[in-house]
């Protein structure tokens, strides 16, 4: 599986260039870059818990996780994204302070740094590839923070050492921050409409309606239900109304739906005038004794 060997190697060189940052740190006397070193050991844990949980995601459905385990994905690009919004506050608040109170910095060994930071992390970006998921739509957003830190890093430093202006650094880290915490905000809001069961984008109910209804033979549809698993396969339910052959319905429902984008559909077909029992998950709801004329 493609994917969860991505997160993987992201997930070994992040862990790996944390650990050699904070020896660095220490030796060039950085405060800066031992908090980062801190910041990107948290970065490294979310990408491992990312990992797991799209390996766990790619499992089949069972009778325990009926709708499969997709969404263990989804969980894993909700806590990657989580921990990056809460990282970017915090680098925001450090920068800050640093505003007003510069710290000295060894430029040298900052320079040294930054050059290996960008390489590695520029590496690991690239190994990482396109995902589709969320989760490494997350992944891959924390991949981008840390190259542009490091490349902020660099510039920085080397500015720093010719010029001596040294709020340079915290400026840019706060851009950088406010960069990741904005595209941070629209996956996390992404995520939740997920979890919420919000119908999914490009979809439009009453256009689904219209075009269910326009089907031969279809003389109603109601209790349209559409979700996503995982922000890429639509299903949905309905419940259709016809006194024509279910076979033939269900085939040309379906063959509708896929046109719309959505994979799949569990249809309940009803002939006319039969009671539908889902009365309570009506979206207009009908006065009680409504149904009676129906039953001879």
């Amino acid at each position: 599986m493609k994917t969860e060997k991505n997160i993987l190697i992201a997930f070994l060189l992040n862990m790996a260039f944390s650990i050699f940052e904070l020896a660095g740190g220490m030796i060039t006397g950085s405060v800066a870059i031992v908090s980062d070193a801190i910041h990107d050991m948290g970065d490294a844990a979310s990408i491992g818990i990312s990992y797991l949980l799209e390996k766990k995601s790619t499992r089949q459905p069972d009778d325990a996780y009926t709708y499969g385990y997709v969404r263990y994905s989804v969980l894993g690009g909700m806590i990657t994204t989580v921990i990056l919004l809460v990282s970017s506050v915090v680098v925001i608040g450090n920068a800050v302070v640093r505003l007003f109170a510069p710290m000295p910095i060894h430029y040298d060994g900052m320079i040294v740094f930054g050059v290996v930071g960008v390489i590695v992390n520029s590496s690991a970006a690239l190994l990482f590839g396109e995902g589709k998921s969320l989760n490494q739509k997350a992944v891959r957003l924390h991949m981008l923070e840390d190259v542009l830190g490091w490349v902020v890093v660099l510039i920085g430093a080397v500015v720093m050492r010719f010029t001596d202006f040294a709020l340079l650094d915290p400026l840019m880290s706060i851009g950088v921050a406010a960069f990741i915490l904005i595209h941070t905000l629209k996956n996390l809001k992404e995520v939740m409409n997920l979890f919420l069961e919000k119908t999914p984008n490009g979809v439009d109910v009453q256009e689904i309606k219209e075009h269910i209804c326009a089907v031969d033979g279809v003389l109603d549809v109601h209790h349209i239900h559409i979700r996503s698993l995982d922000g890429q396969r639509n299903c949905a339910t309905m419940h259709i109304v016809t006194n024509e052959d279910a076979h033939q319905m269900k085939h040309a429902v379906r063959a509708e739906l896929e046109k719309l984008g959505i994979d799949h559909a569990t249809l309940e077909l009803e002939t006319e005038g039969e009671h539908c029992h889902g009365s309570q998950c009506h979206i207009e709801a009908t006065p009680a004794g409504a149904h009676h004329h129906h039953h001879h």
